[in-house]
């Protein structure tokens, strides 16, 4: 009943994450501020990727099961929230207070299983539920959101939430026990860590978006050189406690480097191909938000498939980590047809695409868990899993930034060149319509442009479709950003040293005092 409850608590991290990105372009529709696009799901991965290693460190030392139900009534409450968002400025700040729940439950519910399953056969046995929980809400997640956010509005994407919540908050409450430490009295928390690192991702993502369209102007070189002294503070900081947030002792193991490096090359493949397809498909290729869905679904739902494949094959390879490398070439292979596809690709061939990227990652972060442990052993399992879920929420974050950020620009650069043609005409503000990408999204907006525009005389279809035209480009160029990253990682899993499970592993190197 306790690993339904985390089940449960999966399916809700799941769902959430491909549900509503779905919904996106409808939101933006609504409520305008096509700028924070990437917010909606960068704040996320960004409130997430600071509470996953300080959750995770205080659920060892004062057991898990109060911060569990915590992350569960937080994640609700937030998607309550969001739900009955005015604005997208109140929007951001309710998906960040998700993120919140999310680091939370990735911190302390997945961490649970060791502490009911000890031996480590009856623990694999039962990873089964979660990732039968995992596929289930990643596989209607994208149809889901498309058929909520086509009949019943965006808004009713965050509100499904609130039934899976209250059931996984019933079965952790009812059935989770609780295991602490006896010497928890002992532990300093480092809450100064936590906060430099907080400081440090948000000023670095601020960076990140701001360079594009003000260049190397005087607050960013100031708000870079923070996020630099940042980065040295926050090493001192994290040498001197006596429990570190972040150990940096992981980080001077060559093996669990490259581990880390991949999981957030994963990241960034990952959630840019969640939270962009849709765009290209609706606002691109004009598929209505059910369709999207549809279309987008594979991508979600093969992840479990792929998993499933992936744990007899790998078990039996002499070389386990080219279960690896074949899950990025997919990656990569999928990047390109996205990045190929145009208006009238056949929607099959698109979500075939989209499979080949479920099926790669699927085939990549059961493996960079499992490695992970070999290499560490299970004294470090926690802190180990914590990292890579860190690292690879940190990928998301720069992955969903970078290609917003390279989405906007060259949007904003190709219609801007083509409304500059009606500046000297009655049309001019009219046409400058187009400038805002929800024009693409919203019928009812573009039918309102095109009608303007006849009323003055002039035929803006060519307009229209020279800014759909122009999106087209812009998400291909984000994807095949994506494409390349996925090879860089394909690369670097031949720098890992060769794993035989069930082998004896060198940890020497990670020997570090609690």
């Amino acid at each position: 009943m306790a690993m339904l409850g985390i089940a449960l608590v999966n399916m809700l991290v799941a769902l959430d994450q491909t549900v509503v990105s779905t919904a996106l372009p409808s939101i933006v529709s609504e409520l305008k501020g096509f700028e924070y696009y990437a917010w909606i799901a960068s704040i996320y991965m960004l409130a997430s990727v600071v509470t996953v290693p300080v959750f995770g460190r205080l659920g060892d030392y004062f057991g898990r099961r109060r911060f569990v139900i915590a992350s569960v009534v937080t994640f609700t409450g937030a998607s309550v929230l969001c739900g009955l968002a005015p604005n997208m400025p109140f929007l951001v700040f309710a998906r960040g207070l998700q993120g919140v729940g999310g680091g939370m439950m990735v911190g302390t519910a997945f961490a649970s299983v060791p502490d009911l399953f000890p031996d480590a056969r009856t623990r694999v046995r039962w990873q089964v539920v979660i990732s039968t929980a995992y596929g289930i809400g990643t596989a209607a997640g994208p149809s889901l959101g498309g058929l909520l956010s086509e009949h019943f509005g965006w808004r009713s994407t965050f509100l499904v939430n609130l039934p899976v919540g209250l059931a996984a908050l019933y079965f952790v409450w009812r059935y989770l026990p609780n295991f602490a430490r006896k010497d928890r009295g002992r532990v300093q928390i480092d809450w100064r860590g936590a906060g430099l690192i907080a400081v440090v991702l948000g000023g670095f993502q601020v960076f990140i978006e701001n360079v594009p369209a003000h260049g190397l102007s005087v607050f960013n070189a100031v708000l870079i050189a923070a996020v630099a002294a940042g980065v040295y503070w926050l090493l001192r900081t994290e040498r001197r406690v006596t429990h570190p947030i972040v150990p940096l002792d992981m980080f001077r193991h060559p093996q669990m480097v490259v581990l880390f490096s991949l999981s957030m090359l994963t990241g960034f493949v990952m959630f840019s191909l969640i939270f962009f397809a849709p765009l290209l498909l609706q606002g691109g290729f004009g598929l209505s938000p059910q369709a999207a869905g549809l279309v987008a679904t594979p991508l979600a739902g093969c992840i479990a498939l792929g998993s499933f494949i992936n744990t007899p094959i790998v078990v039996r390879l002499s070389r386990p980590t080219n279960m690896v490398t074949l899950g990025f070439c997919l990656l990569a292979v999928s990047a390109a047809g996205i990045a190929l596809a145009h208006r009238d690709t056949p929607q099959g061939l698109i979500a075939l695409a989209m499979a080949a990227a479920g099926i790669g990652l699927g085939f990549i972060l059961n493996n960079l868990n499992v490695f992970g442990q070999e290499i560490a052993g299970s004294e470090r399992f926690g802190i180990t899993t914590a990292l890579l879920q860190s690292t690879r929420m940190v990928g998301g974050m720069l992955g969903t930034t970078i290609v917003g950020t390279l989405v906007n620009h060259q949007y904003a650069k190709g219609v801007g060149a083509a409304v500059s043609a009606y500046a000297a005409t009655p049309f001019a503000q009219a046409a400058s319509r187009v400038l805002d990408p929800r024009i693409l999204i919203d019928a009812q907006l573009r039918a309102s442009l095109l009608a303007d525009m006849h009323a003055l005389g002039a035929n803006g279809a060519p307009l229209v479709e020279t800014a759909r035209q122009t999106l087209v480009g812009s998400v291909h160029a984000g994807v095949l950003l994506t494409g390349i990253a996925a090879l860089v990682a394909a690369w670097r899993v031949r720098r890992i040293r060769q794993i035989k499970f069930g082998g004896k592993i060198d940890r020497a190197a990670l020997a570090v005092s609690e």
